[in-house]
Parts: C-alpha cells; sequence; structure tokens
C-alpha cells in the first residue's frame, strides 16, 4: 500500500473518529450527574436511562477508531521517515 493511501486511510478514520467524538460530547451534556425524582418526573429517568446508553454503544468505537487512528499515524510516519531517509542516501 503506498503511502498516500494509507494516508488518506488514517484522515477518514479520524474524521470518522473526530465526529463520535462530538456526537458523544452533545448527548453527554443532555447527561445529568443527579438526578432526583418524584413519581411525575419518571419521563426524565427514561431520557437519562437512553443517553446513558448512547453513550455506552459508542464507546467501544471510538476506543477502536481512536487506536486505529494512532496506529495508522505512526505507520504512515514511519513509512515516510523511511522513505526520507533512503532517498537521502
Amino acid at each position: 500500500m503506498s503511502l498516500v493511501a494509507l494516508a488518506v486511510l488514517w484522515g477518514a478514520i479520524t474524521a470518522v473518529l473526530i465526529v463520535l467524538l462530538i456526537y458523544r460530547s452533545t448527548l453527554t451534556m443532555q447527561e445529568d450527574d443527579q438526578l432526583y425524582l418524584s413519581e411525575s418526573e419518571s419521563h426524565m429517568q427514561k431520557q437519562q436511562t437512553e443517553i446513558l446508553t448512547r453513550v455506552n454503544k459508542i464507546n467501544p468505537v471510538v476506543r477502536l477508531l481512536g487506536a486505529g487512528s494512532v496506529l495508522l499515524f505512526l505507520v504512515v510516519a514511519g513509512m515516510w521517515t523511511y522513505q526520507m531517509l533512503s532517498t537521502a542516501r
């Protein structure tokens, strides 16, 4: 695989990661740290549970994409360094 193709793949993975991080951030802005409920406010508990479920579904994907982005960045940087050192000889 060429260096350009790997750089494009890294850019795509990183872009998806950034979008997911922004989405997770907007979800957690709506999350309350503490919730005092009475019977009339039970719908708020359901909303908080739904938000927590969404965040918990996104977290493994964010971790996977983050690790993939870092790994691809290191591969691209290593290949670029190798190419620069080979052509400098």
